[in-house]
């Protein structure tokens, strides 16, 4: 079976998957009886199944009588075996496991998180934040086995590994990517610097018959045109001053495989003529040649100009953008799939650890924050260059504010009418949300220094620290 139905399959599998994570068993450990019946009412309420543990010897018994538990809610202080040590005790299973503790501090959420533990409450708790906190463990966990699967069914070579995410655009793309791949069609590749295109037009390669010939790839406004021509089309010896020996195009080379214009906007006139007639004949004549050679190429062509605009401003053919179009796929910028940072954020940390040999640090909270509240001008390549440099600067296990680059550390909020859902308009429950995310950035950016936190919030330290207590936010 080729990869279009691999991934067909992949979708099915993952409708199946989402529907049975939902339902995860939760296990709750914590010596107080009484706090056990309200995150069980909490948990329930949420969908998800509860067993119950008095301490950590008591969850260890029920984590091997039920080994359908997916996730442990646990406090970390416990006679007998405390959190910590249950922690360390069951860190080697598939569990993901949240620590609670009334007495924690930043070191404490640090250290759990540094054991393992996917996420840390302070508590006194509010039912919103328990419930939250699960389902991001789920979606989290649903969108990891989604890109494991993907990367099973069309190949690690395909490149999707950086075009990861579960959001209705980038799904759209890469189906249309997989259905395409294994014919010749031409593609054309639109979106802005830094989205990725090079990386789809790997996946297009790697997912098509063609996979084991050359993959070439050039970018059209890198190289003068008078190179350019003699680059893509070749030349024969004396055909101009330097060509002291003969030379095959790049359409040559990539006879029987893949052909990348990269910034294919930016391609004269002149040049756009003979790349036209290529495509027509499948023919190529070399600069200074008498003869036309026959190449079988597929060419993917990307542009971050608009060329329905160029073509009106009589400065691309319109005929070769009927001829470059024929699979048009327009590839959406990261502040249009921000639900996609999280797993995006964790692939791109990944790649950064290899490349530099570091030890993988744990995505803090804080700092997936602030990733989401930036707007990413820059797209993928800047978010990938800004984790580069946070996983240099992190010496410790949790990856924290301060090490990403100033720009993103200082970065103003912008909240949009946008981004409220339509159906809840609650003017009070939005400025809540909003306010209590600030009051955490600004601990986060002092390093939970409240007074100068208050200056830089622009209110008095006695009103923060009531707004800390209402918000839960104590260390």
């Amino acid at each position: 079976m080729h990869r279009q139905g691999h991934l067909h399959r992949y979708i099915l599998t993952m409708t199946k998957e989402a529907s049975v994570s939902a339902a995860w068993p939760v296990l709750v450990v914590d010596d107080e009886a009484s706090l056990r019946h309200l995150l069980r009412v909490i948990i329930e309420g949420a969908g998800y199944p509860v067993r119950e543990a008095a301490d950590g010897h008591q969850a260890i018994a029920v984590l091997d009588a039920e080994p359908d538990i997916r996730i442990v809610l646990s406090d970390i202080r416990m006679p007998r075996m405390d959190g910590m040590a249950l922690l360390e005790s069951i860190r080697e299973r598939d569990l993901r496991v949240v620590m609670m503790s009334a007495y924690g501090s930043t070191d404490t959420a640090v250290a759990a998180l540094g054991k393992g533990a996917h996420d840390y409450i302070s508590k006194p708790f509010r039912p919103d934040e328990i419930r939250i906190c699960l389902s991001r463990i789920v979606e989290r966990a649903q969108l990891e086995a989604e890109n494991a699967q993907l990367r099973k069914s069309v190949g690690s070579e395909a490149g999707f590994e950086g075009f990861v995410g579960r959001s209705d655009s980038v799904r759209a793309v890469q189906e249309v990517i997989s259905r395409a791949a294994v014919y010749r069609s031409t593609v054309l590749l639109t979106g802005e610097s830094g989205t990725g295109k090079e990386l789809l037009a790997r996946a297009v390669h790697a997912g098509s018959p063609r996979s084991s010939a050359p993959f070439v790839a050039i970018n059209c406004a890198a190289i003068p045109e008078s190179l350019l021509e003699s680059e893509l089309f070749g030349h024969e010896r004396g055909a101009f001053t330097g060509a002291v020996r003969a030379h095959a195009g790049l359409f040559e080379q990539a006879d029987g495989g893949t052909l990348l214009l990269d910034e294919i906007g930016e391609m004269a006139p002149p040049l756009q003529t003979r790349l036209l007639r290529v495509l027509e004949d499948g023919k190529v004549r070399r600069i200074g040649g008498s003869k036309d050679v026959g190449v079988d190429v597929r060419v993917v062509a990307a542009t971050a100009r608009d060329l329905d605009q160029a073509v009106e401003q009589g400065s691309f053919r319109r005929d070769l953008l009927y001829r470059l179009k024929v699979v048009h796929v327009h590839v959406p910028p990261l502040r249009e799939r921000k639900d996609d940072l999280p797993l995006l954020a964790e692939a791109l940390m990944g790649r950064a650890v290899l490349r530099l040999g570091r030890e993988a640090p744990v995505l803090g909270a804080d700092v997936l924050r602030l990733l989401e509240a930036h707007s990413w001008p820059g797209n993928v390549r800047q978010l990938e260059n800004a984790l580069e440099r946070a996983v240099l600067m992190c010496d410790g296990p949790v990856l924290l504010p301060e090490h990403l680059p100033e720009e993103l550390r200082d970065g103003v909020v912008s909240v949009s009418v946008e981004d409220v859902p339509g159906e809840d308009l609650s003017i009070k429950r939005h400025t809540a949300a909003l306010e209590r995310s600030l009051i955490g950035r600004a601990l986060a950016q002092t390093g939970g220094n409240r007074t100068q936190a208050a200056r830089l919030l622009e209110i008095s330290y006695k009103a923060l620290v009531y707004k800390i207590r209402g918000y839960g936010l104590e260390d």
